[in-house]
């Protein structure tokens, strides 16, 4: 659980310390996506790799080699001089993070026979995630109220080092017992497939259809096309691609990506819309997510009993559709939510897909050999990796080209001022904190107003996606048990 609480713990808090970076760091519009992509975009490239690599070392063995790696970089990340430099330090915490994830889910296949306990024991799981949502915000918003920005990524340290004294002597070691040797083709194929298309995604919806952009995408194909033609003629595959023509895997697989999608990108202008336009301390903004978090924890424990008696094609459809609700509430109030509308959408987020996720968790493992399940773990964690990244990329690029299409700023700004609130609200912000009382609110009005015009088409997206994961789940899952 440890590892599990520290990631969800370490997305939750960076969002929550993006206006403290902006104000710091002055990165662009662009480089501040990087700050928030570059991790999960290493995540979604060296998951299934890693995955596969513990089931040949051991996924134990895997596991506390990443947790020694990570807690070390985090202590170099809280004291990064540049924007650049941040970028580099969430780069190599994501190569250390691949390794932690795969691990933890597929060390509960092997300790949870029984379905009924796995079932259970993977809500927990997935439980972690939202727990670690709730807190980051709550003790992040405490440690920004009184310390720098680069205090959120020392909370590593503390969740780490149980995990390296105890892990040895409580959490049992299990491997595939008949590994083969690691192929460094697929290895090499399945990373050239992932990073340049994530980041041709990037680059697509930052600057349209351009060479820059649509070349990685179809380097990254060709890549996986590579790669799929492979796997078949291995002995000993990384991933059995014959779990794909398995309904519910593909499906589940699809829930959670789409899903994914919509609440991270959901939490990239949430996060600066309670504390940039409403003008709310990080913990304040911080306890206002709180109860979404916590509907995301008590849905995925109380769908449990209810996925035991009711087939999977019907619960996750209907979860996901309060979380459509929720997102469209969003979209019809736009910049007019106060903090307690804000509350009320992320606890119908947090219902539907807090209990989509749970049920969806447990049918990839359900679904795939015990010998190879970290690889298959691996994938599901790609997709929600993949869908972080999508979800601040194509949610968080819209609502900044609106942004930037729709602010006015004032003459009397400077050409460097103008550069920095041109670019993102928290560049705005930082600006105004310079410059006379009159001048400054001319500016944040101006700001403010731009931002929140971009809120309600961006929240229309967000619903479309919901949408489509219950319809992917409706169509997937219907001889899924």
């Amino acid at each position: 659980m440890l590892p599990v609480l520290l990631v969800s713990i370490d997305n939750t808090v960076l969002n929550l310390a993006l206006p403290a970076i902006s104000e710091d760091l002055r990165p662009t519009g662009t480089q501040l996506l990087w700050v928030i992509d570059i991790y999960p975009l290493m995540l979604a490239g060296l998951l299934v790799a890693m995955g596969s690599l513990g089931d040949r070392i051991g996924r134990r063995r895997l596991l506390l080699i990443g947790s020694a790696g990570f807690g070390a970089v985090s202590v170099v990340a809280a004291f990064a001089p540049s924007v650049e430099w941040l970028i580099i330090d969430r780069a190599v915490l994501g190569f250390f993070g691949a390794m932690l994830m795969p691990p933890t889910l597929s060390l509960l296949r092997s300790v949870f026979t029984d379905r009924n306990q796995r079932r259970l024991a993977i809500a927990i799981w997935a439980s972690g995630f939202a727990a670690g949502s709730a807190l980051g915000p709550v003790v992040g918003g405490v440690l920004l109220e009184h310390f720098a920005w680069g205090s959120v990524f020392l909370l590593a340290v503390p969740l780490l080092v149980p995990l390296l004294i105890l892990g040895p002597m409580l959490v049992p070691e299990s491997r595939d017992p008949n590994p083969g040797r690691i192929d460094l083709w697929s290895i090499t194929l399945s990373l050239a497939t992932m990073l340049p298309v994530v980041y041709g995604i990037k680059a697509l919806a930052e600057h349209g259809p351009t060479p820059s952009s649509l070349g990685p995408i179809v380097f990254g194909l060709a890549a996986g096309f590579l790669f799929v033609r492979r796997q078949p003629r291995l002995t000993h595959p990384m991933i059995d691609l014959g779990l794909f023509r398995q309904g519910a895997f593909s499906g589940a697989i699809g829930v959670n990506l789409l899903s994914v999608v919509a609440l991270v990108g959901g939490l990239f202008f949430v996060s600066q819309y309670l504390q940039l336009v409403l003008a709310l301390s990080p913990l304040e903004a911080g306890l206002v997510l709180v109860p979404g978090l916590a509907a995301m924890i008590v849905s995925g424990l109380l769908v449990v009993p209810i996925a035991r008696r009711v087939r999977p094609s019907i619960v996750v459809p209907v979860a996901l559709l309060i979380s459509a609700a929720g997102y469209a509430a969003a979209a019809l109030g736009g910049g007019d939510l106060d903090a307690a509308g804000i509350a009320l959408v992320f606890v119908a987020l947090g219902i539907g897909i807090g209990a989509a996720e749970t049920v969806s968790n447990e049918l990839i493992v359900a679904n795939a050999p015990a010998d190879k399940m970290g690889a298959a773990s691996a994938v599901g964690e790609t997709a929600y990796e993949l869908g972080a990244v999508l979800g601040t990329t194509i949610l968080g690029t819209i609502l900044t080209a609106s942004y930037r299409s729709a602010v006015v700023l004032p003459e009397a700004l400077t050409a460097a001022q103008g550069a920095s609130a041109a670019e993102t609200l928290g560049g705005a912000v930082a600006v105004a904190d310079g410059l006379p009382d009159g001048l400054a609110q001319m500016l944040l009005a101006s700001a403010r107003e731009a931002f929140t015009s971009g809120i309600g088409p961006t929240a229309w997206i967000g619903t479309a996606l919901v949408l489509a994961a219950a319809f992917v789940a409706l169509v997937t899952l219907r001889k899924a048990t």
